[in-house]
């Protein structure tokens, strides 16, 4: 028999009453507070960053995947408003956290986004609510840290309230698959949780994946990322064995991805950014050594990916000597800063770790990237370079780091003294001045 606490929520989410609450609207929580706001569902935004906030209001995005257009869009419908405090969320049946889980230090979570939000949460929090949350963890957070925090004497999940997880899946920049198209997975302290945060995500997506446990849940995610990082080490451990034998690794994927089963391509880089895989499998590998177990495949892919920057640094350097250059007295052009492909973020970008590299080298180092107008970050400071393609010739080497569409890589081709391609954009080419990764 369902307590009268949930049989008030699951009427709520059956009829389309259900409040939602979006805590951080970064990446994560604004595409997924829109969502439910383009579907008629009233929805809030907590937001304590005030430069995010202030943008909301002036209906601003600040998020790739999200348009001013469509961000005004809804604010003008009423269905989605944004706070900088936490005063109204008992106003509200769902809340949803999404805040950031950096690390501490390389093999260690840092969780104090979370325990921040939960603990403003307490303050508010009132039987019949819901709490799920997204931000990436390690296993056992739900149940071990933030459950132990919300339950008081007087309310207790299961009775007064329900909690579960869910794990975000969005890719930054991927149109194909925005939060709407992309199945979540849901585990919760108890059934009811689990039964409860299902309902309210079938308002936005197709398909619920209901598991066991919130512990189930946090799981699937640093899987997901896991595996990318263990195959990203692993091509980028192959290309570089590759070059020593002087073989094409793109030519080699090229043709084995036409393998119809048994192979999934992996491509190599100049190393890996983002919020997610750079992290996510450490907040695994930190919580297994926990129990006594070492990760070993966790680990060593995420020492090789942290090492590519310098591999390309180590590559350039090289390819100068046996030119008769020096790379203390070379001029070098980035091109590309952002982690990603026509995405405006520099979280972890591997574009930055080649250039501080660089400049601890002495080296003359700018940059080109039409999304990224300057560089104020990790002790750089520079200003991108404008007209790339009339400005190229001075440099003894170009660096194509980030694959950005809008550039004009023919005319680099053309007029460029040197290429280090590291995302192979130059496939199928052949050039005295071009050198693959």
């Amino acid at each position: 028999m369902r307590h009268s606490t949930a049989e008030a929520l699951y009427k709520k989410a059956e009829n389309k009453k259900i409040k939602i609450a979006v805590v951080g609207l970064g990446y994560v929580g604004l595409p997924l507070a829109l969502a439910f706001a383009k579907k008629g569902l009233r929805v809030l935004g907590i937001e304590t960053d005030r430069d995010r906030l202030s943008k909301i209001h002036k209906g601003i995005s600040y998020v790739t995947d999200i348009s001013t257009f469509a961000l005004r869009k809804i604010i003008a419908r009423g269905t989605f408003h944004a706070e900088g405090t936490f005063r109204s969320i008992k106003e509200y049946d769902a809340i949803i956290i999404c805040v950031p889980t950096p690390l501490k230090r390389k093999y260690h979570p840092d969780i104090s986004y979370i325990i921040q939000a939960v603990k403003e949460i307490k303050k508010y929090l009132r039987p019949g609510q819901l709490v799920i949350l997204e931000s990436t963890t390690y296993p056992g957070t739900t149940e071990e840290v933030i459950l132990p925090l919300l339950e008081s004497k007087k309310l207790k999940c299961g009775r007064d309230f329900y909690l579960a997880f869910s794990p975000e899946r969005i890719d930054p920049g991927n149109a194909s698959f925005p939060v709407n198209k992309i199945p979540k997975v849901v585990g919760g302290i108890t059934k009811e949780s689990t039964h409860l945060a299902s309902l309210v995500y079938k308002h936005i997506v197709e398909r619920v994946v209901e598991v066991s446990s919130a512990r189930v849940a946090e799981t699937v995610k640093l899987l997901e990322n896991t595996f990318r990082i263990v195959n990203i080490g692993l091509i980028d451990e192959i290309a570089m064995m590759a070059h020593k034998m002087h073989i094409d690794i793109w030519e080699v994927i090229s043709a084995a991805k036409t393998k119809p089963f048994g192979f999934m391509p992996f491509y190599p880089g100049p190393g890996v950014g983002g919020h997610c895989i750079p992290k996510d499998p450490l907040y695994l590998y930190w919580k297994a050594r926990k129990y006594g177990f070492k990760s070993r495949f966790i680990k060593l892919a995420s020492d090789i990916i942290t090492s590519m920057p310098a591999y390309v640094v180590q590559r350039v350097e090289g390819i100068l000597n046996k030119q008769q250059a020096h790379l203390r007295k070379a001029k070098i052009l980035i091109i590309g800063v952002t982690y990603k492909k026509d995405v405006k973020d520099l979280r972890k970008s591997p574009a930055l770790d080649i250039i501080e590299l660089l400049q601890q080298k002495g080296v003359h180092v700018s940059y080109y990237d039409p999304l990224i107008p300057y560089l104020r970050v990790n002790g750089i400071n520079l200003a991108s370079l404008g007209h790339c393609e009339k400005n190229i010739r001075p440099f003894d080497c170009v660096i194509i780091a980030t694959d950005h569409t809008a550039v004009r890589y023919d005319y680099i081709l053309k007029n460029a003294k040197m290429i280090f391609d590291t995302r192979n954009i130059y496939h199928g080419i052949t050039a005295k001045n071009l050198f693959r990764l």
